[in-house]
């Protein structure tokens, strides 16, 4: 597995339409492209486009990134770790939504 250090940031709020490629996100991230590759690899980022040289990703993949890689550091978990916290996560914010609503 790559390693998985990260330089802490502040939170970066990112236009939905930005688009980055896979050099653009390493570069914005602080991450390898191996460990972007992971990260597509456990789902947690979802590429446009066919192959390496063509993947596209959305604004939100920047945030998504910092995230996991900064979850994988602190908590010393593997991405497949990361995935399950981000998917607990996702449905934390869901039925605190759903109660909300009520």
């Amino acid at each position: 597995m790559a390693d998985l250090s990260v330089v802490t940031a502040s939170p970066v709020v990112v236009e939905e339409h930005v688009s980055f490629t896979l050099v653009s996100l390493c570069r914005a991230s602080g991450a390898e492209p191996g460990q972007v590759h992971e990260l597509v690899g456990e789902g947690l980022l979802q590429p446009a486009g066919q192959g390496t040289d063509n993947w596209q990703f959305g604004g939100d993949a920047l945030p998504q990134t910092r995230r996991a890689l900064r979850l994988a550091h602190d908590l010393e978990l593997s991405l497949s770790g990361v995935a399950l916290v981000l998917d607990l996560l996702a449905e934390i914010e869901r039925l605190q939504s759903a109660l909300r609503r009520q």
